[in-house]
């Protein structure tokens, strides 16, 4: 039911956005036609929905929604229907049935006040159901909603009210005697009584009314002991109405006959129809019926309330209902006479009759209550209350006119209730307060409408004080007892003046309360005394200013009179009553008057007065002897805080007070009534012995300072209460601690504690070095006299408990200035002249004793929130704020003592630092002119600029070194002050400060050591905050004054549009009036008013602010639309529309319009998501900027913007952006080189870039840890919030992008965890500090899931490596300097809920870790091995940034063998992935290997999903020992194709359970993608002796037709005989090369028909073209090109799905018969063709020219595994994002030495190119691409320097030789491209004599374009060098995949393979077991070895001088 209520709430918010949710409801609802054609049972959520329907209209009245109010009114009108039991559910109690009516007619109530068509339709029904309840009389459930209807009753129709009054009084039986019937009938305007039938029973009673006779004087009160009677019987009434024992009075029989229930009807019909009277008017004589009727019941009350209880035949509980029901009837019959009188014509003479006669009715009835037995019951008192209702509404009813009357016989009612109340000065029973409420009612409406009787009534009650008792044989202890009458009297009129509040009543009783007191039986002590004492208080404390000084004089008279019987023997004898009045009364009457009394004027006179007060006992009391000082002292301590507690002691104080402070608190600390001001006392010895030899004053004092406190705690608070205004204890400038005269005549003379007691004087030193915390050694101070001791004493106590109270913070105005810090009271001390030194110091230390009481009150309150964390911020920076104005102080040791408490100050509450006020001062001091009076002093004005310049320089750089963005934001708002300060510009000085100023990416010398602004990701953030125009990803140098003071304009002038908008709008009275005017605006708010028209009521500010801010709302949705779309988002205008969006908001920030407010927030929550959500680093650059905008310029929002960014974070994370984008196309290289190199299936690649994103979380990442050094120490609600943030991100499973370039994000966030978890070390979060060691755990979890995965590569800019590498650096800094335990905040190791010890626990399961043992031990184990995988993830991104860097800075500490299993047994158990990638990060560590291969075959079941184990199992030497672990390969996850190459080797000699996992991982891959590898796959054919691959190819034939074509070229183009074993192939090579053929036919038998079809039209036609060859060699050379023609005319194409084998992508359109070339070959006649083809998946109508080589008589395959690993080096770099480039291009064997080539486009060989120019390359480039330097030339030679690198890697590896200029080509815009590999890896031309030396050609002609300079130093050779280490990195990354794709081919016969170790030397040549710096050095020495070597000029100048080539 709650939940449908709170929805029911929501809804009734928003109806039309949650119409929905109504409708649904109303679903639940009983249906409108089930509930009106019958009783239908209903179900309890049905109630449910029906009372939240109602509760919907109760809300909503007006709602548009029509289903509600239909339901709604149908089950109303159906109602009469429950008041069957079989509607309910069975469950239903009566409780249950009451509350559902009770609930539903509430909501009936509300929906019906609230809307007129509701009350209608409601009043249509209401008479008819209440009507049909009451005919029910027999239903219990009819009586429950009748009961239900006296709480709501709802409208009726004016004509149902005769029609309901008349059946309550029929059906239930109410009784109207006939007499009463035939004179209403006989009345003038009588009605027919047939118009309502009454069921009558006889009961006669008189007709005639009442009236009342003055009768005063027969009336008095008799007092006995106290006991009061009523002498009088009834004569208010005549004599047709008595109360006697004859007439027709109802006797006890007649009361003892009427049950409960008839009593419960009556109840209810007299409720009822009062309510009835409530809402409509009926007919006269029912009206008078019911009044005579009521006037009856209640005639018979004095009757019933006269019976004694043990007359009744009914006892115990059961006469105890029976009473309570009886007098409920009487109360309700009470409240029904009042209803009935309200209705009659007030002006009517008969009116009159009847109030009085009402009101002699009540009186009496009232009077009976009083004397009854009955009167302790609850019922009674308030029956009572209810006739003193009635009687307060007689006294104002017409007019007042009954007032005299009233007061006479009402006056004696109230001295009847005062005698019979309880005497309790707190509680008089419910009566008196029923009476003196009464009063109160009559006597302020009286007052203005006749005063007299008030007067006199007033006087009455206050003579009957003073009357005495005239009993003789009363004892003298009776004579002394207060009668009760008169002490409630006093309370009576005592709190009547005090809710009267007229001075004129003050001054008719005050005087006679001072009269009792000084001559009365009040002047000797006793209750009346105190009583009237407590009286007058509450009347001075009025304020009016004759009571309160007629009062107070009394009051204090009355203190001091107790001081003459101190010490006396008097005082031991005192009765208790007198003590009351000096403890309790007289104390309790101050402190109420210093509450009450709010003049001005008397507060000060009150002031004084009690001050003065303080003095006189102090010194009276003084040399009195034990506590005689404190017990008169201290209970006038409160009455003088909350005197004081307005008291600015900031402002000019008069002397004269001055020194009644002074007085005051050299008592205070004398008698030892303040708090102690230290928690731990130490004492030396000597203090000690000291204190034995001191009397007990001294004593007092001493323990005073240390505590525990030994007076009244009310009395501490008043102390600390009291210090707070207090002004400094500095009574004259001069001398002011010389003049022992003053200080002694606070002593009484012959006093113990004056100036001749050494004794005291000791006393008082021991206490005062006490309390100065040891500062000042009791030996210091022998030249301070005993007074001056305890003067400094008081100092002490008065300026510690300053802080410790409310933290320093003085009384004052309610805005926060410097001049409310309590420091300006601590230091005026030490601006007083002449001090002595032992003074001087002692000051000194109470400074810093008060500094440092100050710094332990902060703390203690770090982890407060809310309203107390503003406090306690406000009071630091109060403090702050006057350190700094402070500083300018002309005493040095003052300025000293200052700069070092602001020092430290800081240092304690970095927060200070980013306060707006402290800077604002700060640089306000700076360049503020020094006083008037000291500018003639150039030194001390010199050394107070130099001293501000200095702590400036300090603020602002720790300031930028902690928070950078926050900072800048801040110094930025300052400027935009300076606008409005009186200077145009900021002084020198301050430009000259900031102008120094620069941080950045680059070298930062403005602070030392790793900071947060270290951190790139905060860096870049600041840079973004700053609104410089910055490149993020380059290295920037921030200068901050000139970008602060641009991004300070740019905000100035954004405000100062929205402001001129704003005053522009205004003038022209809003656009309603000026339509014309919109255009002009530019803004198009006239499309704002298409909406709700603003009302007229509305403010023309509000109007604009709300229609600018719609505006800016729909301008932010529109680019959110934008990026939905997939469009690209402007910068510059979303940058704008932001900040003037920002500035809007920041001047709308004190409008309060509700709507206004919504629209706020709804900007506010875009600014905040728009950045997040677009997500692309500009526009986060912008949500920094106005991020740091917005919390600069309004502190206030700093949690708003917090939670909305931290809501938005979250976001992204739940739909995987950016940073979270998990998923494995998303994950860079590993997701775009599968399958071919990385296990997995290929995904497609991400439609957004996820880099890009990446990099916004890279921004939005720094700013919020920005805010995290902001408010961690000050913000315990946005620490939180980033907790959640945390918490939420950290959550398992991991959830983190792979991709390589969030490395340096990732592990900022990890950085940015365990600073959040170092918090626990803070106060402000200790409450957390078992969530902070569950997230610090999770936090190490996380960071180590990131090496769960292999290290990868990635390469955006050289700044972007510098920053990552920079990024993982800072981690590790903190990681090595984390110190160690540091969550072991206690000593027990608290973490775990269960508050076990976790650093203790052993096996136990942790909610991270799962099953732990030792927590400690295992914790240590985990951050060494996080550590260790993090230097070495820093050294591997060094290199990468740095790749030239020869430093080789990987050395770290030894790591002994036992260590490395440790290691591996941890990660293991974190996650088993994690020790596999500890394997392959340090694979020559052959420890690491084996105990990771043992937990792979150990806990092998468990990482069956882990394709990367399978080289831990799967080992030649497994397949030799058939070992079981084999058994798990069907169970195993797919490996990457390479991988899976690799177990085709002979070594693994073809074990069944091997190859059944290969090819079940084959063909989980798309044919397509295997299809690369058709060589390796062919060659795997000589080992698959049980047909599993060929089964595989068949397969895979079947699925794929592109498969099955290459395979079968491959097939034949195997069918050849190796070079190797020409002279005798073996057998096994001879069964291989028979079986090729048999699968080629296998493959086409299998062909369906289509398949058959474009089988055979696909390779006739390339046959044909390649029998060309053949048709030419018979032919002469210069015939061949005709020759060609003719044979390509021949040929025509069949069909339109012809492709090109070597690129089966491309499809062939036609053959340009022109194009045929021959080319030169000895004996073979090579053919060059140029196709026309169309890109198969793109536009088929744009047709590209091809041109293919066809080779008859060349073995092709080598060159097709030279460019499968050129392709294969390819797809690393572009997975990295190297910009090398590589082309390998499409070679295909086609047949036994036939084969396709195609022509690299575009292209010139360098010997063509030497052909038509005698120049190098250098000059080539020129005359083809412009001078040097040039766009163009440039563009060239960086295309030629990034193919040059590639190449050069691709030629370490693969050593391709025969590198003369014709196997070089260019295209055409520069880049190189290496062809013809017909000696690669360990062949070389001239039978294998290896002239070339060097790995890779590097000519002096190539030299020339890499390196200008010549010596390899310029930037284009050191780029080059960069790419070639890069690029070899990132290959050894990959080399296991490279090395099995050759391996594969070891045994094909090429003649890369015919001699040496070419697999071997090719893993060599990768140096696996190198560290990636070495490596890198490696390849430079490459680099550098290749530069210019002499072997290639000289196999360059061979091949000239043998073949023609040009070199």
């Amino acid at each position: 039911m709650e939940s449908l209520l709170e929805l029911c709430d929501l809804i009734a918010k928003n109806p039309t956005q949650f119409s929905e949710k109504i409708v649904w409801i109303c679903n639940r609802c009983p249906q409108p036609d089930s509930m009106l054609i019958g009783s239908p049972r209903v179900s309890k959520s049905q109630l449910n929905a029906i009372v939240t329907v109602a509760r919907f209209l109760s809300k909503c009245p007006n709602s548009e929604l029509e289903t509600p109010k239909s339901i709604f009114l149908a089950f109303y009108r159906s109602i009469p229907a429950s008041f069957d039991v079989a509607f309910w559910p069975q469950s239903f109690s009566n409780e249950s049935i009451s509350n559902f009516f009770s609930n539903f007619l509430n909501y009936v109530c509300k929906a019906a006040e609230l809307s007129p068509d509701t009350s209608t339709d409601v009043a249509g029904f209401t008479g008819e159901i209440v009507l049909q309840a009451i005919m029910k009389v027999d239903s219990g459930i009819s009586r429950v909603f009748l009961n239900a209807l006296c709480l709501n009753f709802p409208v009726i129709l004016p004509s149902d009210g005769d029609r309901l009054v008349t059946a309550l009084l029929d059906r239930y039986e109410i009784a109207v005697s006939n007499s009463v019937r035939e004179r209403i009938s006989n009345t003038p305007d009588a009605v027919s009584a047939q118009s309502s039938p009454l069921n009558v029973n006889h009961y006669q009673s008189p007709g005639n009314e009442a009236s009342i006779a003055s009768a005063d004087s027969a009336n008095s009160i008799a007092s006995n002991g106290g006991s009061i009677t009523w002498k009088s019987s009834v004569d208010l009434l005549d004599g047709s109405i008595v109360f006697n024992d004859g007439g027709e009075k109802k006797d006890l029989t007649s009361f003892q006959e009427e049950s409960v229930e008839i009593l419960e009807k009556q109840e209810l019909v007299f409720k009822l129809t009062g309510h009835i009277l409530d809402k409509v008017a009926i007919d006269p004589k029912l009206l008078e019926q019911v009044r005579v009727l009521v006037k009856e019941q209640l005639q018979s009350m004095r009757a019933f309330l006269k019976i004694r209880k043990r007359d009744w035949t009914e006892q115990g509980h059961l006469l105890k209902d029976k009473i309570n029901i009886k007098l409920s009837v009487y109360q309700a019959s009470a409240r029904l006479l009042i209803k009935t009188l309200a209705s009659l014509d007030t002006e009517a003479k008969s009116s009159k009759r009847l109030w009085l006669g009402a009101l002699a009715l009540l009186i009496e009835a009232a009077e009976a209550c009083l004397f009854s037995v009955w009167r302790k019951l609850r019922a009674c008192e308030e029956l009572f209350g209810s006739l003193l209702v009635g009687i307060s509404q007689a006294a104002v009813t017409r007019g007042g006119q009954l007032l005299r009357l009233l007061l006479i016989h009402f006056k004696r009612l109230v001295l009847v209730t005062c005698a019979q109340a309880d005497t309790s000065a707190s509680s008089q029973g419910a009566m008196f307060e029923s009476v003196l409420k009464t009063c109160c009612n009559i006597v302020d409406f009286g007052w203005t409408r006749d005063r007299s009787p008030v007067d006199t009534f007033i006087m009455g009650l206050a003579t009957s004080i003073r009357e005495r008792n005239d009993y003789e044989e009363e004892d003298e202890k009776e004579k002394r007892a207060a009668p009760a009458l008169q002490l409630n009297v006093i309370h009576l009129l005592a709190e009547l003046n005090v809710v009267v509040n007229k001075p004129e009543v003050v001054d008719m009783i005050l005087p006679l309360f001072i009269e009792s007191l000084e001559e009365g039986d009040a002047s000797t002590p006793g209750l009346l005394r105190l009583r009237l004492l407590d009286a007058v208080s509450r009347m001075a404390s009025l304020g009016f200013e004759k009571s309160y000084r007629e009062a107070i004089v009394l009051m204090i008279r009355s203190y001091l009179s107790k001081l003459s019987s101190v010490g006396s023997a008097e005082s031991r004898t005192e009765l208790p009553e007198a003590t009351a009045e000096r403890v309790e009364t007289l104390p309790s009457g101050f402190l109420l008057i210093a509450k009450g009394i709010m003049s001005n004027k008397l507060r000060l006179d009150y002031r004084q007065r009690l001050l003065s007060l303080c003095s006189d006992v102090g010194l009276a009391v003084e040399s009195k002897s034990g506590r005689s000082g404190v017990d008169f002292l201290g209970p006038l301590l409160p009455a003088v805080a909350e005197i004081c507690s307005d008291f600015d002691p900031s402002g000019d104080v008069e002397p004269s007070v001055l020194k009644q402070f002074r007085n005051l608190w050299f008592y205070i600390a004398l008698f030892g009534l303040a708090p102690p001001i230290q928690k731990t006392q130490v004492m030396t010895k000597s203090v000690s012995t000291a204190l034995n030899s001191v009397g007990s004053m001294g004593t007092i004092a001493l323990h005073a300072v240390g505590g525990p406190y030994m007076w009244n705690m009310q009395w501490s608070s008043a102390v600390q209460c009291i210090s707070q205004g207090t002004p400094p204890l500095v009574v004259s400038s001069v001398k002011w601690l010389e003049d022992e005269l003053e200080l002694n005549a606070l002593h009484n003379p012959g006093s113990r504690s004056g100036t001749g007691n050494e004794k005291s004087a000791v006393s008082q030193r021991t206490a005062l070095s006490a309390a100065l915390g040891g500062k000042v050694e009791v030996s210091a101070m022998s030249t301070i006299s005993g007074v001056k001791a305890t003067y400094l004493l008081a100092v002490a106590f008065l300026e510690i408990i300053r802080f410790s109270s409310n933290g320093g913070i003085l009384n004052g105005g309610v805005s926060s200035t410097a001049s409310q810090s309590a420091f300006s009271c601590v230091f005026e001390y030490l601006k007083s002249p002449n001090l002595v030194p032992a003074v001087s110091q002692c000051l000194t230390a109470i400074v810093h004793r008060a500094f440092e009481t100050a710094i332990a009150w902060l703390g203690d309150r770090a982890s407060e929130t809310g309203q107390e964390a503003e406090v306690r911020e406000s009071t630091l920076s109060i403090h702050a704020c006057f350190l700094i104005k402070n500083l300018s102080q002309r005493d040095e040791h003052v300025r000293d003592i200052s700069v070092n408490l602001l020092t430290q100050l800081r240092d304690r509450f970095p927060q200070i630092l980013w306060n707006s006020s402290c800077l604002d001062s700060l640089l306000l001091s700076m360049h503020n002119d020094p006083p008037s009076a000291l500018v003639n002093d150039p030194a001390y004005v010199a050394s107070v600029r130099s001293l501000y310049q200095r702590i400036v320089r300090e603020w602002i750089i720790v300031s930028l070194s902690h928070a950078p963005c926050t900072s800048q934001g801040l110094l930025q708002e300052n400027l935009c002050k300076a606008n409005t300060w009186q200077r145009t510009q900021p002084t020198a000085d301050v430009v000259s400060l900031l102008s120094e100023i620069r941080i950045g990416m680059g070298k930062n010398d403005c602070w030392s050591g790793t900071k947060t602004a270290n951190i790139p990701a905060v860096m870049a953030a600041a840079a973004a905050a700053s609104g410089g125009n910055l490149k993020l990803t380059e290295a920037f140098n921030l200068e901050v004054l000139g970008t602060g003071m641009v991004s300070a304009t740019v905000k100035c002038n954004r405000a100062g549009e929205i402001a001129g908008m704003r005053r522009l709008y205004e003038s022209i009275g809003g656009l309603d009036n000026m339509p014309a005017i919109d255009k002009g605006l530019n803004l198009d708010l006239a499309v704002l008013e298409s909406g709700a028209p603003v009302q007229r009521s509305q403010s023309k500010n509000e109007s604009f602010n709300e229609k600018l801010l719609s505006r800016f709302v729909r301008l932010l949705q529109k680019f959110v639309n934008i990026a939905e779309k997939g469009g690209e988002v402007d910068k510059s205008s979303f940058r704008e529309t932001c900040s003037q969006a920002t500035a809007l908001l920041l001047s709308h920030l004190d409008s309060d319009s509700e709507s206004n407010i919504e629209i706020f927030s709804q900007l506010l929550r875009l600014l905040c998501w728009c950045p997040a959500y677009i997500s692309t680093p500009d526009t986060m650059e912008t949500g920094v900027y106005i991020w740091t905008w917005l919390v600069s310029a309004a502190p206030q929002l700093g949690s708003l913007v917090l939670a909305e960014l931290v809501d938005a974070w979250l976001w992204t994370k739940d739909t995987k952006r950016g940073l979270f984008a998990s998923e494995i196309r998303c994950a860079g290289p590993s997701s775009k080189l599968r399958p071919h190199l990385v296990p997995g299936e290929p995904e497609p690649q991400p439609e957004k870039d996820p880099i890009k994103q990446i990099m916004a979380h890279r921004l939005w990442l720094g700013f919020l840890i920005d805010r995290f050094e902001v408010v961690r120490h000050d913000s315990v609600e946005q620490l939180l919030l980033l907790g959640r943030m945390l918490q939420g991100t950290t959550k398992l499973p991991w959830s983190f992008s792979m991709h390589p370039a969030a490395t340096g994000t990732f592990f900022t966030f990890m950085l940015f965890g365990l600073k959040f978890c170092s918090c626990q070390l803070q106060g402000n979060i200790q409450n957390f500090r078992s969530g902070l060691q569950l997230l610090e755990d999770r936090i190490y979890r996380t960071a180590l899931g990131w090496f769960a995965h292999g290290p990868e590569w990635y390469d955006l800019t050289n700044n972007f490596a510098q920053t990552e590498a920079q990024s993982l650096s800072v981690f590790v800094h903190h990681l090595l300097n984390e110190r160690v335990g540091s969550s072991q905040i206690d000593s027990n190791g608290r973490g775990l809920e269960n508050c076990s010890s976790m650093n203790d626990a052993k096996d136990q399961y942790h909610p991270v870790w799962g099953q732990m043992g030792n927590y400690a031990v295992e914790r240590e184990k985990r951050r060494q091995l996080l550590l260790t995988l993090c230097q070495h993830e820093a050294d591997r991104l060094e290199v990468w940034a740095q790749p030239v860097g020869s430093k080789d800075n990987s050395s770290r500490l030894k790591i002994s063998s036992e260590k490395w299993i440790e290691f591996a047994r941890t990660a293991f158990s974190v996650d088993p992935r994690n020790a596999l990638s500890l394997a392959a990060r340090f694979p020559t560590n052959s420890a690491l290997k084996a105990e990771v291969t043992q937990l792979v075959q150990s806990h092998i079941l468990e990482i069956r999903s882990i394709p990367e184990a399978l080289p831990y199992f799967v080992t030649p030497k497994a397949i030799d020992e058939n070992s079981t672990h084999l058994q798990q390969l069907p169970h195993w996850a797919a490996c990457s194709i390479t991988q899976a190459l690799e177990f085709l080797t002979p070594a693994y000699k073809c074990h069944p359970r091997v190859m059944a996992y290969v090819l079940r991982v084959l063909e989980s891959y798309p044919p397509e993608r295997v299809t690369f590898f058709m060589p390796q796959l062919v060659q795997a054919l000589r080992y698959d002796e049980e047909k599993l691959v060929e089964g595989y190819l068949l397969r895979a034939a079947q699925r794929s037709d592109i498969f099955a074509h290459i395979l079968i070229w491959h097939l034949q183009g195997e069918n050849c005989v190796p070079e190797s074993g020409k002279d005798a192939a073996s057998a096994k090579n001879s069964a291989f090369l028979a079986l090729l053929p048999v699968v080629r036919q296998r493959i086409i038998d299998v062909f369906n028909p289509k398949a058959l079809d474009i089988f055979n039209r696909e390779f006739d036609f390339f046959d044909k073209v390649t029998s060309i060859s053949g048709v030419l060699f018979p032919l002469p050379k210069e015939e061949r090109r005709a020759g060609i023609r003719r044979e390509l005319e021949k040929i025509e194409m069949d069909g339109d799905d012809l492709y090109l084998p070597t690129a089966p992508n491309k499809l062939v359109r036609g053959i340009q018969v022109d194009s045929g070339i021959p080319l030169q070959s000895a004996a073979k006649v090579p053919i060059m063709i140029t196709f026309n083809v169309v890109d198969r998946d793109g536009d088929h109508s744009d047709v590209k020219p091809q041109a293919c080589i066809f080779k008859v008589g060349d073995d092709c395959r080598q060159d097709v595994l030279a460019l499968q690993v050129v392709s294969l080096l390819k797809d690393i770099f572009e997975a990295v994002g190297l910009n090398l480039y590589l082309f390998p291009y499409g070679v295909l064997p086609t047949g036994p030495e036939r084969g396709i080539i195609e022509v690299v486009p575009n292209t010139r060989s360098r010997s063509q190119m030497g052909e038509t120019t005698d120049g190098g390359l250098y000059e080539i480039f020129q005359q083809d691409f412009g001078p040097v330097g040039s766009p163009n030339f440039e563009a060239a030679r960086e295309n030629f320097l990034i193919s040059s690198a590639g190449y050069a890697v691709a030629s370490l590896l693969l050593q391709p030789k025969d590198r003369h200029n014709g196997n070089l080509l260019f295209d055409s815009v520069g880049r190189l491209v290496h062809i013809d590999f017909g000696f690669i890896l360990e062949t070389s031309p001239g039978n294998n004599m290896r002239f070339e030396s060097a790995h890779f050609k590097l000519s002096h002609e190539m030299t020339q374009l890499l390196d200008p300079s010549g010596v390899m130093k310029s930037d284009t050779w050191y780029q080059f060098v960069s790419l070639c280490v890069k690029g070899y990195l990132a290959a050894r990354r990959y080399m296991d995949g490279i090395i099995n794709t050759v391996l594969m081919m070891l045994d094909s016969g090429l003649p890369c393979f015919s001699r040496g170790d070419p697999i071997g030397n090719l893993r060599k040549r990768f140096h696996p077991e190198m560290s990636e710096r070495e490596a890198a050095n490696f390849m430079i020495r490459i680099c550098t070895d290749a530069y210019n070597k002499w072997t290639t000029a000289g196999y360059d100048l061979i091949q000239y001088l043998q073949q023609g080539i040009e070199k």
